[in-house]
Order: C-alpha cells, then structure tokens, then sequence
C-alpha cells in the first residue's frame, strides 16, 4: 500500500498508541510492523521510478495522439483504396527492410500502417510504421513502432524506461523488484491502519506526524486494492515470477493459444518474403486476404502478417484491445484464399482471458481514457504515499516523544501455531516470486547482524573499565 510505515515503530511503543486489535493479529502487529517500515524504506527508491513512469506512461497515450497526428489522422475522403495500392505507396517511399504485417485503417479518420522489418537504423525489436493515407495513398510519415499497442517513439521510451530503465533485461530486475514488494507493503499496511482504533485514523484535527500518518493510511487504505491489482499483473510478464507464473498457467492447460499458420504444404512459390520481394503480397494477395477475414466476423482492427515461408499461411488477427476485446484470428491459404485456422477468443482458457485482460487494465488500453485517469490516479497516490513515508520517518527522527522503534525479535512473540504456518508460506512465496524471497532473506540477515552489533556494543558498554 505504501512505502513507509502506515503506523511508525516509535508510536507502537507508547501505551496509547497502540489500539486494541483483534486477538489474532496482535502477535503479528510488531512483526508486520518492523517488515512494512523496513521494506518501505529500503523498496521506496524502486517504487518511486515505478510511480512516476506508470504515470506518464498512463498519459503518453493520449500525448501520442497530439504529437503524431500527422501521422496518425487523415481527411475522410470518399473511398479507401486497395490495401495493395496502399502497400506499394509505402514501398515505393520505402523499399527497405520487408513488410512484416499491414494494419488498415481502422477509421474513417486514421491511416493505414505498413511495418517493415530488417531496416537499417531501427531496433530489431521494434518495426518501421510507414504511415499511408487510405484515400489517397499519400505517405505521411514514418515512425519507429514497438509492441502490440502499436506505440510510437514517445511512448516507447516512456514503456521501456517504466519496464528496465532502459538498460535491457538486467534492468527488468527493477520493475520486477518493486512489483515483488507491492503487494506486500500494500497488505501490510492494510492490516496496521485497520488495527488501530478509530480514533487514530482520523486526519481533521490533527497535527504533525499524526497528521502525515492520517493521510498516509487513510490514502493508502483507499488506493490499497489498486496496488494488488498492479503488483499481481506486474509480476505476469516478469522476468522470473513471470517464467513461474507462464509454467503454472501451462501446467494447468490455460496457457494463451496460438493459431496454426501451417499450410501443410507449398505453395508453387507464393510463400515467404523473399517471392514477393518483400511487399507483402503473395498468392491472392492482401486484399482476398482481408475479405476472407471479414467474412469470418473479423472487424476493425486487425493486422495482416504475411506467410513466413513457401508452407506458411496469411495470419488475420484483431488487435483491439479495449473493451470489449476483439482478439479472434484467422489464418488463410496464400494459394487459395481459404480459411485453414480459426482462433476465438471466446474459446481461450478462463486464466489465458483473465491474464490478458489482467495486462491490458495495467498498461491502460482495456477502458480508454478512463483507465489512464484511474492508472494516473493510483500512480499519484503511490508517489504521495511515499513522500508522506519519509517524512513520517523524518519527523519520528527529530521528535523523540515518539519513543523507540520495535525491538528486534518480534518473531519471537508469535505463537508456534502461527508461526510454522506463516514460515511455511512466506517460503512458497519466495520459491515463485524469487525476487522478494531474496530479499527478504537479505533483509532478515542484515538485521541479524546489526542486532548483534548493537548487542556486543551495548554489552562493551557495561563492562567496567580498568
């Protein structure tokens, strides 16, 4: 919920402070106590950047469509022409790289795409979006393109700085660090802010640090569930939570499936880039393609991706990712024009849909502009939570009325009962969420040691000199 303590350790300590709570969490208080400020300090560096680039990344959607508007929007005229004719155009203005799929305008008011791979200059992960106006096959621009959400250079730069800081796989570590943690400081500080008594929670009125901590829980306790919903989805598509959470999925037979581009056969030598000379068109061509797709209930907007190769098929697919979601795909014979795979997303396992609409919520696409207000919203509360984290933390250090913080060994005040139990579950946590078992054991041995420090000096201290 937030990155600091929702209750300092020092107010624990007075005898007011503390609210009767419930018996069964007050063994746990201490212990959820000394976790929730520890990790909040120590994660909150990682948390912040996430915050902070989850809320531009949120607006850049609709920045985007100001910026590249050029590109993106065109006069409505009267007719759209051939998806060929509308190729060649971009072809003609760039004949480099090859033509990895096609995505027709999707509007009366939006160009086509073209997206070329293999060109000089750009990512070999991202495409060259050639951008061609479907009246007049007027080429607008050209713009590199990274994703399925089809997101242009601002965007992408925001995306990748938000996922790895730009610095590839190591820095995935990161996001996936502080997607590890969320969860458990949002949790809790749940449970500390709903042990308290009421009377603490209250903000009007107060003062200080009792003020800072009011608006610190009473925020954090609204935007809490927002946090478990982007820890959760954060952690599908990360480097190693993500790899255990793709392997249950599949265990379970609710891996996302994929449509069979294979023809089972040649194709007289219609298939692969290098028999169309890297244009696109093979066999019937785009156009075919397309009209058997529609035929199928494929509406806008889809994207066309060529045959790979001579026994390969034209894959059709629905890339709306808002709601409702249209994400059906056909795959189509180059030869003859004939539908050879159906995909719908009706028939995908009940996990497969809610892991993509999981992803879509998080990254802001599932509801529009809607969910980049809410997204921009949470990220805000996340970045206010943090602030008001240190400054409790800063305020508790210059004011020593709030006594000292829980000692060590508040484990040891927790029955066995519940003790076993929780060890035993924090220890399956660790196994699938390796990040935040890791550090949570560094975090637990760098305590260790620091108590026996303070331990040894405070027992040098008594001893008498000679």
């Amino acid at each position: 919920m937030s990155t600091a303590p929702t209750t300092s350790p020092a107010e624990a300590s007075q005898p007011d402070a503390l609210a009767p709570s419930p018996r069964r969490w007050a063994p746990l208080r201490p212990l959820i106590l000394r976790l929730h400020f520890y990790a909040g300090v120590l994660v909150a560096p990682f948390l912040l950047v996430a915050a902070a680039t989850g809320f531009l990344y949120a607006g850049a959607f609709q920045a985007e469509k100001f910026v590249y508007a050029h590109e993106m929007y065109v006069p409505v005229g009267d007719e759209k022409l051939p998806i060929t004719e509308q190729v060649a155009a971009a072809r003609k203005a760039h004949p480099e790289g090859t033509v990895s799929a096609v995505r027709p305008s999707p509007a009366d008011d939006e160009s086509t795409r073209v997206l070329l791979s293999g060109v000089k200059g750009v990512d070999a992960d991202h495409k060259l979006a050639v951008f061609v106006d479907p009246y007049t096959a007027e080429v607008r621009g050209a713009l590199e393109q990274y994703g399925s959400t089809g997101a242009l250079p601002l965007r992408t730069w925001i995306d990748e700085f938000h996922r790895d800081l730009r610095l590839g796989e190591t820095g995935r570590l990161y996001s996936e660090l502080a997607a590890s943690w969320l969860w458990v400081i949002a949790a809790g500080g749940l449970v500390l802010w709903f042990s308290r008594r009421r009377a603490l929670r209250k903000v009007r009125g107060t003062s200080g640090r009792r003020r800072t901590l009011g608006l610190h829980g009473t925020v954090g306790a609204w935007a809490a569930l927002g946090f478990l919903f982007l820890s959760a989805t954060g952690l599908t598509w990360s480097t190693y939570a993500g790899a255990n959470i793709d392997e249950l999925r599949t265990s379970l037979r609710q891996a996302t499936p994929s449509i069979s581009a294979s023809t089972g056969g040649e194709h007289g030598g219609h298939g692969g880039a290098a028999a169309s000379g890297g244009s696109g068109e093979h066999g019937v061509g785009l156009d075919k393609v397309l009209a058997a797709a529609r035929a199928e209930g494929l509406g806008d907007p889809v994207e066309i991706v060529p045959p790979a190769d001579a026994s390969s098929a034209y894959v059709v697919s629905q890339v709306q990712r808002s709601w409702p979601t249209k994400q059906d795909s056909v795959a189509i014979d180059p030869a003859t024009g004939e539908v050879t795979d159906v995909l719908r997303f009706a028939d995908y396992p009940v996990l497969a849909k809610l892991t993509r609409w999981g992803i879509d919520l998080h990254t802001g696409v599932l509801f529009g502009l809607a969910n980049q207000i809410l997204l921009m919203g949470l990220t805000l509360s996340l970045i206010l939570l943090i602030v008001w984290g240190y400054r409790m933390w800063w305020q508790r250090g210059r004011d020593s009325a709030f006594g000292r913080p829980i000692p060590r060994g508040a484990w040891q005040q927790v029955p066995p009962q519940i003790l076993v139990p929780l060890v035993a579950v924090v220890a399956v946590i660790g196994y699938f969420v390796p990040l935040l078992g890791i550090s949570l054991a560094a975090f637990v041995v760098v305590d260790v040691i620091l108590g026996e420090v303070a331990h040894r000096r405070g027992r040098a201290a008594k001893q008498p000199s000679s």
